[in-house]
């Protein structure tokens, strides 16, 4: 890591950043990636990464080629990644339960704190809500 992290970056962000589906959605996304390689100020997730790949060849309006996709993945591995694993699980189904979120949404605020990042990058996430000290904001809105 190069220096100390400016927030965790959810999957949205990532598929646009290649996805030429929304342009400027496209542009503002590229410029927080390349922020990322550059600075390396950003961290996601294992989960992430696996949702990520999914999105871009199987359910992006413009489809990246499976080689294309999981270079892209592959490169994402220089940021801070946090791992998914038992005790991150158990957290973010508590916090599912606490929060009605679904478990995929609660394990990326989860391994946002893990990662001690107070923002989360997402479109999907509810932008402006605060759970338990992380902040979601939607770079698009």
């Amino acid at each position: 890591m190069k220096g100390e992290l400016a927030a965790f970056v959810d999957t949205s962000v990532l598929a646009y950043a290649v996805c030429a589906d929304h342009p400027e959605k496209q542009r503002l996304a590229r410029s927080i990636v390349e922020r990322g390689f550059v600075e390396g100020c950003y961290a996601t997730s294992t989960q992430v990464l696996v949702e990520l790949y999914d999105v871009l060849t199987r359910r992006a309006e413009v489809k990246l080629s499976t080689m294309e996709a999981a270079d892209y993945v592959r490169a994402l591995r220089e940021w801070h990644l946090v791992e998914v694993d038992t005790d991150l699980v158990s957290a973010a189904v508590s916090l599912a339960e606490r929060e009605e979120l679904s478990p995929w949404d609660a394990a990326i605020l989860e391994a946002a704190r893990r990662a001690d990042c107070t923002r989360v990058l997402s479109e999907s996430l509810p932008a402006g809500r605060t759970y338990e000290g992380v902040r979601v904001e939607n770079p698009f809105g």
